[in-house]
């Protein structure tokens, strides 16, 4: 497989040519750290995943993830710029399971700036980009789909919850589509949350699959084969 990682500090724009040593990119356009894989796209319209990794991870972790579901794939990892206690996190929370939803939007729209910037800089053309977010991660993908729908239009969501509490909808979403892997008995998702964003996205005209099995909060094995079947059925669907 060609791949290409990038991560290090202001990689210049010619090392997203994908024949080159491994790289890292600390300071993209928007100031984000960041690791960047090419992998081999079948055609032009070959999704992107975008990881988005949990509280306490990074942008390298959750990469095992991706190698799970498609290693194949071209894959664009940030890291969340909010901090609690020292972990990293993609937005701030006011205590446990109650966000900051002020936070939220301003860091839903900042993800949106960074994956405008990725496709221009890594000449990723109209590819779709894939959101695959785990906890902390899946709630600002769910957040970017829900107020930013231009920006991602696919969110493969583990262990998410609905990230908008009080916040008004506006946004069509008839074009986007959204798989929620949840556990039934998750005290950091409880269902109820998770039957929020399921209603939020159909509402407005999202196409929705819930995956429920049993246990708690975590990614299982039928969480990932579940991942997989959606992920391959829309790319014959692209295709």
């Amino acid at each position: 497989m060609n791949t290409n990682t990038t991560h290090g500090r202001n990689a210049p724009a010619e090392q997203a040519d994908h024949s080159g040593p491994p790289v890292h990119a600390d300071r993209p356009g928007p100031d984000w750290p960041h690791v960047y894989r090419a992998g081999v796209p079948v055609s032009v319209d070959a999704p992107v995943l975008l990881l988005l990794h949990g509280t306490g991870g990074n942008e390298e972790e959750i990469l095992t993830l991706a190698d799970a579901l498609d290693p194949a794939a071209t894959v664009l990892s940030p890291r969340g710029r909010a901090t609690e206690g020292g972990m990293n996190r993609w937005f701030l929370r006011l205590s446990e399971g109650v966000f900051d939803v002020d936070d939220v939007v301003r860091r839903a729209g900042e993800l949106a700036g960074f994956l405008a910037w990725a496709r221009a800089h890594y000449e990723l053309g109209n590819r779709p980009i894939v959101a695959i977010g785990f906890s902390n991660g899946a709630n600002i993908a769910l957040a970017t789909a829900l107020l930013h729908p231009d920006a991602l239009r696919r969110v493969v969501a583990f262990s998410g919850m609905f990230p908008l509490d009080g916040r008004g909808l506006t946004t069509d979403l008839t074009d986007i589509e959204v798989l929620l892997l949840n556990g039934r008995s998750d005290p950091m998702a409880p269902l109820h949350s998770v039957g929020t964003v399921e209603a939020a996205f159909t509402a407005r005209g999202a196409r929705v699959e819930l995956e429920l099995r049993d246990g708690g909060h975590g990614i299982a094995a039928t969480d990932v084969a579940a991942a997989r079947i959606w992920l391959d059925r829309h790319a014959r669907t692209a295709g």
